[in-house]
């Protein structure tokens, strides 16, 4: 399997006679790096504190501190399993998408309720050659964002969503 190519993930969704397709692997190596930025963020503003202030920070400044970069190292930890845990199926009326290690989020997103389906690429995804999808329709709750899509999977899906939208959207 080429490095670009998406791979599909061996358990599927009950009755859907279809396996989930991932996200590429790559996108892990994105979602690291966000982790440890955000670790060196709270680093630096601890740092910038103790420096800077008058007095020694209390006890529990340190501890809610150092809770948090304990958190976030561990988050960072978790990034390939994450990464690994989204999916996607096209089904015949609607797109699956799920996520979560912990709380796994499955989320259908009706074709015919499909509003705006959004290729975006930040600079770090641009970098990797990845983009992300995102789903817009007319519930809030929805809120669907897939991403680490190889940029060329990305715009070929955007197309197909927006092709089957269309023609779902004709029969209502």
């Amino acid at each position: 399997m080429s490095e670009n190519q998406p791979e599909v993930i061996v358990s599927a969704w009950p009755n859907s006679g279809q396996e989930w397709q991932r996200v590429s692997p790559k996108y892990a190596w994105a979602d690291l790096a966000m982790n440890l930025i955000m670790t060196l963020i709270v680093v630096a503003v601890f740092v910038l504190i103790v420096l800077f202030a008058d007095e020694k920070p209390p006890p529990l400044v340190i501890a809610l501190f150092a809770a948090v970069t304990v958190v976030l190292l561990l988050s960072a930890a978790f990034a390939f399993r994450r990464v690994r845990a989204i999916g996607y199926i096209l089904r015949e009326d609607d797109l699956l998408f799920r996520k979560g290690i912990m709380f796994e989020r499955v989320v259908a997103v009706p074709y015919g309720r499909l509003q705006l389906v959004d290729v975006t690429r930040g600079p770090l995804l641009r970098s990797l050659g990845l983009a992300s999808l995102k789903f817009v329709t007319a519930s809030a709750a929805t809120g669907v964002n897939l991403p680490g899509l190889p940029l060329q999977d990305a715009e070929a899906l955007r197309d197909r969503l927006i092709e089957l939208a269309e023609t779902r959207r004709s029969g209502l």
